[in-house]
């Protein structure tokens, strides 16, 4: 079974966990490491035969143009990650519309191909902002990726479906949860991220295992360009939890990663989302 492989493209200094600490404004002056990062990541999946969905942010295209283009070039597919990781349930629909309008534009312009996929920052659509599907519909997107299904300190909709589904009726727009796996009646978190790096490997193997052969389903999979990045700068102002979210195990996850390219199939999301879609016609028809 082909999964779902996705990178979510944004710097070391971008994340939520510093957005406390580190100011907007000052993105500009810090070391841009995204780049290099990203580039790792594509030798990577060269070496493996994986195709990937790399969400970018567009602030990271508009810097990084060529890189974008690189991406394409590959053989990957291009989506947006918004404009510059603000959170969708700080946004209103105004805001919302204009951010996801302006990332895809420049995201479009840097590489030269349509943008058809998105995923909130921080996986924030959830069930306060139900009306940014009806935006994403509007402006013509054709899946999203941006509900985690999970209980979570910093985001999750833990009513949402598991698995992909059409959040508004009478639209073909596709939402498609990073995944989880199920035990003792719970859900837990399992597609990739910070839970990737500080669980062992084991887990995860287990949770696509279980999602693809006992449930006949896809997983879904995330991780970010700085998570392979030791040698990125410390943040000493971050609170200690959040210090320590961002920086366990960032010398190991290259390692991981490879293995986890290697044991399962992965593919693009768009594929995927297209393959999802005839799923659902196929069983609102029988």
């Amino acid at each position: 079974m082909v999964n779902g492989l996705s990178v979510d493209v944004e710097d070391w200094f971008q994340v939520g966990a510093f957005e406390g600490v580190i100011e907007r404004d000052d993105w500009g002056s810090l070391t841009d490491r995204v780049d290099r990062n990203v580039r790792q990541i594509l030798d990577m999946f060269d070496a493996a035969e994986a195709k990937a969905t790399f969400f970018a942010l567009g602030w990271v295209a508009q810097r990084h143009g060529g890189l974008m283009r690189e991406i394409v070039l590959r053989g990957h597919e291009l989506a947006s990650h918004g404009w510059d990781h603000g959170r969708v349930f700080r946004m209103d629909r105004e805001t919302f519309a204009a951010d996801i309008s302006r990332a895809r534009q420049v995201l479009e312009d840097a590489a030269g191909v349509r943008v058809t996929g998105y995923r909130a920052p921080s996986f924030s659509i959830d069930q306060r902002t139900p009306w940014a599907f009806e935006v994403l519909a509007e402006q013509g997107y054709a899946y999203s990726s941006s509900v985690a299904p999970v209980a979570h300190d910093h985001y999750g909709w833990a009513e949402a479906p598991r698995f992909a589904f059409r959040p508004l009726a009478g639209s073909p727009l596709l939402e498609i949860p990073v995944t989880t796996a199920m035990f003792a009646g719970k859900r837990l978190a399992a597609g990739g991220g910070g839970f990737f790096r500080v669980i062992p490997y084991g887990f995860s193997r287990w949770a696509i295992r279980q999602v693809n052969c006992r449930e006949g389903r896809p997983a879904i999979f995330y991780f970010h360009p700085w998570e392979i990045d030791p040698g990125q700068p410390r943040v000493a102002g971050a609170p200690l939890r959040s210090r320590l979210r961002h920086y366990t195990n960032l010398d190991r996850m290259a390692g991981k990663l490879r293995q986890l390219v290697r044991e399962f199939a992965w593919g693009r999301m768009d594929l995927l989302a297209a393959s999802e879609a005839a799923r659902i016609d196929g069983e609102a028809a029988a």
